[in-house]
């Protein structure tokens, strides 16, 4: 009774060990420097997430540049699942099909988003969804000017590969000895697609999906300092380098990495959840 006790103080205690000694750390460093310019102290930071609804640097709150950050990558992420997620389907389940795009998309594929960058703001400039479906001066035109489609483009790409990639490796790597038992018991070729294919390739799909998504918010900042971007936390990290704040800085490296933790900790959950039989076919 009394070593499970311990044990449970351990696994709660460990993964927050390493965490609070960094901050104790970083602490006592900043005020060993005593210059906030150069490393700031972490009462500095954790003013700006007391006093969170307080205008930073006339940019707005950091909640309202968090707002800005997650609607970019979710436009950007909901396009790639719409290009990337049938297509890889499509290629794991079809040879022709693959035969036919994989040479094409794999040269593109180890291109870094961030290379774009160029061809992007040759191409959209800085033409936003406001002025794409022509939307009157006033609140909303204000609003969705800050949707840049190079950034949206470039969130795109980044998130395009990862969910393409794992769902065409996934279906094509299902286990044969499955197909081939279902086609002797006379099922359907759309049968073994939504039965067998989708189902087993699900695992792949969702991790996927998952960096998809880790890929589309680490290409955040790269989007948000493109010209004409004028709110999100890659702006706020940007211009607060400008003024030489560091404090805002860390700040926006601390909301970009928890917010990254919180989608991996959900495709986790999702993957736990509904897919734990994998780890019984290993």
């Amino acid at each position: 009774m009394i070593e499970n006790r311990i044990r449970r103080v351990i696994s709660f205690v460990s993964p927050t060990l390493i965490p609070i000694l960094f901050i104790i750390f970083w602490e006592l460093f900043a005020r060993k420097v005593g210059n906030n310019a150069v490393i700031p102290q972490v009462t500095t930071v954790a003013k700006h997430f007391i006093n969170i609804n307080e205008d930073v640097i006339g940019i707005g709150s950091i909640p309202k540049n968090i707002l800005y950050s997650l609607v970019r990558v979710f436009i950007g992420y909901a396009l790639a699942i719409i290009a990337g997620l049938p297509l890889g389907l499509l290629m794991g389940y079809s040879r022709r099909v693959k035969g036919a795009f994989n040479l094409f998309i794999s040269l593109f594929q180890p291109v870094p988003a961030i290379a774009w960058r160029p061809l992007v703001l040759g191409w959209f400039g800085v033409t936003s969804i406001a002025t794409l479906f022509n939307l009157d001066y006033g609140p909303a035109y204000a609003i969705m000017d800050n949707f840049k489609l190079s950034m949206i483009f470039l969130i795109f790409l980044s998130a395009f590969f990862p969910i393409w990639g794992n769902t065409m490796f996934g279906v094509s790597n299902v286990q044969e000895v499955l197909v081939e038992s279902a086609q002797v018991l006379g099922a359907s070729k759309k049968d073994i697609f939504f039965h067998i294919l989708l189902p087993g390739a699900g695992p792949n799909i969702i991790n996927g999906l998952k960096s998809g998504l880790t890929a589309s918010w680490s290409c955040l900042v790269a989007a948000e300092m493109l010209p004409g971007s004028m709110s999100g936390l890659g702006y706020l990290i940007s211009h607060a380098y400008e003024l030489t704040r560091m404090d805002l800085i860390v700040a926006g490296i601390i909301c970009i990495g928890v917010i990254g933790a919180l989608f991996d900790g959900i495709y986790s959950y999702i993957s736990n959840k509904y897919f734990s039989w994998q780890r019984l076919v290993r």
